[in-house]
């Protein structure tokens, strides 16, 4: 049913793209990318290869100007496996509504987190083996958020993301959840000569963290820092069916990363660290082929301190955006 809904919503946005509609602010969107690599993963001593998606997804978004000062806005975005055993390969990324005007934007439905969000593209690795999500907690996309952003003060935002109790007990543990961001200047570094961040998470997901990030451009390299404290809240009880308080020490990690354009060529560098859990490192580099589309290969290493053989990943791929 998932595969015959996204083609039909597939299509609808398709055809829907080539006329020109009187009521959008902006003309509906498709947009997506695939991301797909061929890798060998060695995880605790046990080498596989893999021909893998990377989350790849396709989505549809568009304004509607409802007067000279409110405009509708929304998001509806799937991920497709495109390695997956079933064909049934299709499940919810950011899905959501909204009203943004000179207040700012406020949107309801499924939505990444403030936390999340502000990380910009200090992790250089995103969505590969060498993903910081691998170490680090607060990268949440939530089923049940509201999310306000203040209209933009100088190079300066704040928001915050509200997670509802009556999200999946085994992910949100029937608690309130808020995550609270403050953000500066432009993630891309195109308008700004420096991003950073400062977030907070408030039983999100079972964790309080507190996360701080930072990206500037010095001598043609980007450079990318954050520094992270999580400590869990909450767990869920599988004999009991109910979610429980935990008593945890919190753990400090960091995450370091470089990026250097030569040409078509990007190299790539990232290490990263959490306090009692491990530690990762990778390099790689991306080629160009144009501005939708790359080639990329990549090798990373993790060390985790409950495993006696490190993991190691090496992969190369190809992703086109459209």
């Amino acid at each position: 049913m998932m595969n015959v809904f996204c083609k039909t919503l597939l299509a609808s946005a398709l055809a829907s793209a080539t006329l020109a509609s009187a009521y959008a602010a902006e003309p509906l969107t498709v947009y997506g990318k695939l991301n797909v690599t061929a890798q060998s993963n060695d995880e605790k001593g046990d080498a596989t290869t893999s021909i893998q998606s990377n989350a790849s997804r396709f989505g549809v978004k568009g304004d509607f100007e409802l007067s000279s000062s409110l405009t509708a806005f929304y998001t509806v975005e799937y991920q497709v496996d495109t390695g997956a055993a079933s064909s049934d390969n299709f499940t919810a990324r950011n899905q959501f509504v909204g009203l943004k005007g000179g207040f700012g934007s406020l949107s309801v439905g499924r939505n990444d987190t403030l936390l999340k969000i502000s990380q910009g593209d200090v992790d250089q690795f995103n969505d590969l083996s060498g993903d910081l999500t691998k170490l680090f907690k607060g990268e949440v996309r939530a089923a049940q958020t509201a999310t306000y952003l203040t209209p933009s003060f100088g190079d300066f935002v704040f928001g915050v993301t509200y997670v509802a109790e009556g999200n999946d007990v085994k992910s949100q543990f029937a608690q309130d959840g808020f995550s609270v961001a403050a953000m500066y200047g432009d993630a891309k570094l195109k308008k700004t000569a420096v991003y950073a961040a400062l977030a907070y998470d408030s039983d999100v997901s079972g964790y309080e963290i507190v996360r701080a990030s930072l990206q500037a451009k010095l001598a043609g390299i980007k450079l990318g820092g954050m520094y992270q404290q999580q400590e869990q809240t909450y767990k869920y009880n599988t004999t009991t069916g109910e979610p429980v308080e935990v008593t945890a020490d919190s753990a400090t990690g960091y995450l370091l990363s470089a990026a250097y354009d030569i040409n078509a060529v990007t190299l790539k560098a990232q290490f990263q660290d959490m306090e009692d859990l491990g530690d990762s490192w990778s390099v790689g580099a991306d080629y160009n082929l144009g501005k939708p589309t790359k080639v990329f290969a990549f090798y990373t290493n993790r060390s985790l301190e409950a495993n006696t053989d490190d993991d190691k990943y090496i992969g190369i791929g190809l992703e086109h955006k459209f």
